[in-house]
């Protein structure tokens, strides 16, 4: 038996749960507020009537069925589709004129590659800009969207250069800590910056990282004493 059935919804998905009460109702009353949704939302099946027995005895509780639609994942496709076409507007009102590759990860993530003329003006100091565009598409890509997919930009392989070099930095002051036998203070990172300094440090033999200051001049020290923070 069905009730409630929401006519001409098309359903792409469907998740269900079952649940108990003292009477059909109950139940059903339980399962809405479990799910956070109206009776005209769902699909209802009832898949044991209750009895009262007598005197409680030979009672059992009514058991119901309900149907909910889940919202689609968006796909990669669709989250990458976007990123692209936020970025021409925004490259286009920035005078800049970039070809964008568009990819993703397994993971799910989607990864963007912008190369042309004049991406020294995209990256910025020390990847500022390119972090603020970066931020801008994830937010207005992602806005009003119930899973969020992130959305990683680079320009001219910016971000895997820099990584090489904060790694060669960190194996670089790692080595004067131990030689001068004291803490050696980095320049302030963002806190990406700063897990690449503690990533590349972490197995370090001698060394400890840790991170003092706050945003934006949060640095990470690297000594040979153990480290109490850590980002």
């Amino acid at each position: 038996m069905w009730l409630g059935a929401a006519k001409g919804m098309v359903i792409r998905m469907q998740n269900s749960i079952e649940v108990t009460g003292k009477n059909e109702e109950e139940a059903i009353a339980s399962a809405l507020r479990q799910l956070n949704l109206q009776r005209d939302e769902v699909s209802i099946e009832i898949l044991e009537r209750s009895k009262s027995g007598f005197l409680r005895i030979g009672s059992c509780p009514a058991i119901v069925k309900v149907t909910y639609e889940v919202p689609d994942k968006p796909s990669t496709d669709n989250i990458g589709a976007k990123a692209k076409s936020f970025l021409e507007g925004l490259l286009s009102r920035m005078g800049v004129d970039a070809e964008i590759d568009v990819g993703s990860k397994d993971d799910g993530s989607v990864v963007v590659e912008l190369r042309g003329d004049g991406m020294g003006a995209i990256i910025g100091r020390r990847g500022e800009t390119l972090d603020a565009i970066q931020h801008l598409t994830n937010y207005a890509v992602n806005r009003g969207s119930e899973e969020r997919t992130h959305i990683s930009i680079d320009a001219e392989n910016y971000r895997s250069k820099r990584e090489e070099s904060l790694v060669h930095l960190a194996e670089k002051m790692a080595a004067k800590a131990l030689k001068y036998r004291r803490s050696m203070a980095l320049e302030p990172m963002n806190s990406y910056e700063r897990h690449v300094i503690h990533t590349a440090l972490q197995n370090y033999e001698g060394v400890t990282t840790g991170s003092t200051g706050v945003e934006p001049n949060r640095r990470v020290v690297i000594s040979c004493e153990k480290a109490k923070t850590q980002d």
